[in-house]
């Protein structure tokens, strides 16, 4: 192995380790476990730092109840709402930082670890809460499954994008919407004047 080489491997090693960390983590994550129940402080805590991180801090959040509310809420998201936009603006953003950190290879390595990660287990869950919910809309259970294999590459992202002392990964909107799929819920989405919160 050759210098340059050899110093390529030693930049992208941190990263790595992060996402190697991270990908462990989302084992403990109580997938779907409490939709539509009240929210908990915590929980609150993190809906409205979500919205508030992305720049929409009247958005009130609104509990669905049901699965049938949740479905029409996901089906009927307009990708191209503001709040859309503005996460897909934050995305190539913590995109552009990883890169600074390491290749888009390793990048792509670690984010498929993490889809590896989340993707079965959700969509396990997912099953379970759909059987108890007597809810068979497949189109539904696969867009809850994507937004939490969304929301993880979102946090690792972050994570990443933190080897800048300047940035925090803790306070990022992208932090706050994995917290919410760790309190057992499912965030919707944001339209017009709400946080559509499962």
């Amino acid at each position: 192995m050759d210098d340059d080489a050899l110093e390529e491997l030693e930049r992208e090693l941190p990263g790595l380790a992060t996402l190697s960390r991270f990908a462990r983590s989302l084992d403990r994550i109580p997938w779907f476990a409490n939709m539509g129940e009240p929210l908990t402080p915590g929980a609150r805590a993190a809906a409205e730092a979500y919205v508030d991180g992305l720049g929409f801090p009247d958005a009130g959040v609104a509990i669905l109840v049901d699965w049938e509310d949740a479905a029409a809420a996901a089906e009927s998201l307009d990708w191209n709402n503001p709040a859309w936009e503005t996460e897909e603006l934050l995305r190539a953003d913590l995109t552009t930082r990883a890169l600074a950190a390491m290749s888009e290879e390793a990048l792509q390595i670690g984010l498929t670890l993490i889809s590896d990660k989340v993707s079965s287990p959700a969509k396990e869950a997912m099953e379970q809460a759909s059987f108890i919910w007597d809810m068979e809309d497949a189109a539904a259970q696969r867009l809850a499954v994507g937004a939490a294999v969304q929301a993880a590459h979102g946090a690792a992202l972050a994570l990443i994008a933190a080897t800048d002392p300047d940035f925090d990964a803790e306070d990022h909107p992208f932090a706050a919407k994995l917290r919410l799929f760790e309190f057992g819920r499912w965030p919707v989405g944001i339209a017009g004047s709400s946080f559509n919160l499962f």
